[in-house]
């Protein structure tokens, strides 16, 4: 279960407002009265800069809560530039633990909270979990990747990014604050380690990999068909003149493809069907 608290509507004597007073509230009233029930609460600040100043302040108060911020793209409407790859790291893992109700506070900016998301049910469908000693096809795991909309490149160095050298995968998962290194013994993963992207080299071991979408649109097959055919809908003119449809058709991504998001599903939800 979910309680939602829209800046500070709850009995005035709980909340204060001198200096980071009201983040240690919140945190109290979560350790006080929904934690106990397993509940989560859900915060709709003013603003991006309200966020983040809560989530750190929460942070040194309680530093075991998990505590979410879904960013904004940080870009303007329509504008031929992506958000950063952080960026959208964080909001797909965010919407992924809202999924799975694995969070104890959630920041969600009021302008953030106004934008549509992907649907529920497709960050669910591609989002996957693989163990090590696992049995996995590895050219199926490449396929995976490839559907999921991470690029194949030489070097990885940032979220949804992958590279392959034999037996070896090394791959930034989105959602993920270090990339790791999968080695494949014929089907088996044999061993999942992190690795420095500066410097390449392993760090530590670890027995799981949790894998998200790479983007919030999708470009696999169906995505492009709901793609091509929403286009035909909305817009006016020949198709094949457009940039945008003729990329998208190719499956190839561009720059600002964000803001087409609802054209890649047949429905879209918002924040709070996530709730």
């Amino acid at each position: 279960m979910t309680t939602s608290l829209v800046n500070n509507k709850l009995p005035k004597d709980i909340f204060f407002e001198a200096g980071s007073s009201l983040s240690l509230s919140i945190s109290q009233y979560f350790e006080g009265f929904l934690k106990k029930d397993a509940k989560s609460l859900n915060i709709i600040t003013c603003s991006v800069f309200d966020a983040i100043r809560i989530k750190e302040e929460i942070a040194w108060f309680f530093p075991k809560l998990k505590v979410n911020l879904l960013p904004d793209w940080e870009t303007l409407p329509y504008d031929q530039i992506s958000p950063h790859p952080d960026l959208i790291s964080e909001r797909l893992l965010t919407l992924y633990q809202m999924t799975k109700k694995e969070f104890d506070i959630n920041l969600i900016p009021i302008t953030t909270a106004l934008h549509l998301v992907p649907p529920r049910d497709y960050i669910e469908k591609y989002s996957f979990q693989y163990k090590k000693d696992e049995n996995v096809d590895i050219e199926s795991f490449k396929e995976r990747l490839i559907n999921n909309g991470y690029l194949n490149v030489d070097k990885v160095i940032q979220p949804g990014e992958y590279a392959t050298r034999g037996g070896l995968i090394d791959l930034f998962p989105m959602g993920s604050m270090v990339p790791y290194r999968i080695d494949f013994f014929d089907t088996q993963i044999d061993s999942i380690r992190t690795f420095d992207p500066d410097t390449q080299r392993s760090l530590y071991s670890t027995n799981e990999i949790k894998l998200l979408p790479a983007r919030e649109c999708p470009i696999d097959e169906l995505g492009i068909k709901v793609f091509r055919q929403n286009h035909r809908e909305k817009f006016d003119g020949d198709p094949s003149k457009s940039k945008i449809y003729k990329s998208i058709s190719k499956g190839i991504p561009f720059a600002g493809m964000e803001w087409y998001l609802p054209l890649f599903f047949e429905s879209t939800d918002t924040i709070f069907d996530y709730l």
